[in-house]
């Protein structure tokens, strides 16, 4: 199946002038994405072993949508992202921008993909200049790419505006005056500089309180329409990707095991590995206690991952096949837009499961009853 092809169901994203192919046509393919870090020992310093951090890698992100993308740490996320930046070189592969090829002869240069796509990192502080203030700091950028002075300089005052900091009250500050949530508010507006067209969050709300953390999902969610944006969402916390994503994509031990629309995803989320991520979240309700583990054991070693399926050395429906063939993503009968790495989910594989992902009882017992998470209000939430 093309997992790149949109499909009738698909909501376009509004006109933009600097699109080049069309509407349908997805704003990010990533094509067989693989980096693979090399371990050296010896006294001549060879290469031994290789940690396979990202190992072929394929998905597309949709003009104007949210991909949120979930996983353990250690899955490859941050990897995936620096990949698609180019802050890291991919070892194969292949990127291609809202149709042009990353990087090919008549495709798209790396500084103008990096124009039109930028990314926000999980330290906030980190990501600033200390000895910079944050107006200079948010028209750094401009200038670079040959904005005149003032121009960049009124540019970022207007920015700083739209993300919440008056520019009387925050333009001539430095880092260490401000919060945390502050911090974040401005490497957000220094994102949108360049004026991309997508945006890459690292796990930008993970080091926020959770009061802070909502007025910034917000911002995110009113800025994503004001500037006609799409976005990739990493995250560790399921309860912020189910409010943001419109797509959410599952990784273990550096690949894809399951990407679907965020409704499903949450509601009969079917690869074993997703069903325990979400069987893992923390509740309000005292009644939805989980009493026992949803998953077991720690991932296998990136450096010798198993052979076949990588999950089935913990999954509690493995069988030999699961050992001896990796399975490919398959999109379900019922729902082509939901796709899954699982043997279970070919009819054809062989596993004594295979085709019964409706039926109750395919969920193992510690996280069988567990219920699902409440849709949050994608009205915004309460901070």
């Amino acid at each position: 199946m093309n997992f790149f092809k949109l499909t009738k169901a698909t909501v376009a994203a509004p006109a933009d002038p600097r699109d080049r192919g069309g509407p349908r046509q997805p704003m990010l393919i990533a094509r067989n994405l693989r980096k693979h870090f090399p371990i050296t020992g010896g006294l001549l310093g060879r290469t031994v072993a290789s940690v396979r951090a990202v190992d072929d890698v394929s998905f597309a992100v949709r003009k104007g949508e949210t991909l949120g993308v979930v996983g353990e740490s250690g899955c490859g996320k941050s990897t995936l992202a620096k990949l698609l930046m180019h802050l890291v070189p991919p070892d194969s592969g292949e990127l291609i921008f809202d149709g042009l090829e990353v990087g090919a002869r008549d495709g798209l240069r790396l500084r103008d993909l990096r124009r039109n796509m930028q990314m926000v990192f999980q330290d906030s502080a980190s990501s600033l200049n200390p000895r910079m203030p944050i107006e200079e700091s948010v028209a750094y950028g401009p200038r670079v790419h040959g904005m005149g002075r003032a121009q960049a300089r009124a540019h970022a005052i207007s920015l700083l505006e739209q993300v919440g900091l008056p520019a009387r009250l925050f333009a001539g500050r430095y880092p260490h005056e401000l919060s945390g949530g502050q911090k974040q508010r401005v490497n957000i507006a220094r994102a949108l500089a360049l004026d991309p067209r997508m945006l890459i969050l690292d796990e930008a709300v993970s080091a926020l309180d959770k009061s802070v953390e909502a007025q910034v999902l917000n911002l995110l969610r009113r800025l994503k329409a004001e500037f006609n944006l799409t976005y990739l969402f990493i995250s560790h916390d399921l309860h912020v990707v189910q409010y943001i994503s419109d797509r959410v994509m599952v990784m273990y031990l550096g690949e894809v095991v399951e990407i679907g629309p965020v409704e499903r995803i949450y509601a009969s989320a079917t690869h074993p590995y997703t069903r325990a991520l979400l069987a893992s979240q923390l509740h309000a309700d005292p009644r939805a206690r989980v009493t026992e583990p949803p998953i077991t054991g720690d991932p296998p070693n990136p450096v010798n991952p198993p052979g076949g399926c990588r999950f089935h050395t913990r999954c509690p429906f493995a069988e030999t096949i699961c050992s001896q063939t990796a399975p490919a993503l398959t999109p379900l009968p019922a729902a082509s837009e939901h796709v899954v790495a699982c043997h279970m989910a070919d009819p054809a594989s062989g596993h004594t499961r295979a085709g019964a992902q409706a039926r109750p009882g395919l969920v193992p017992s510690a996280f069988a009853d567990t219920p699902g998470p409440d849709r949050t209000s994608k009205e915004g939430v309460r901070a």
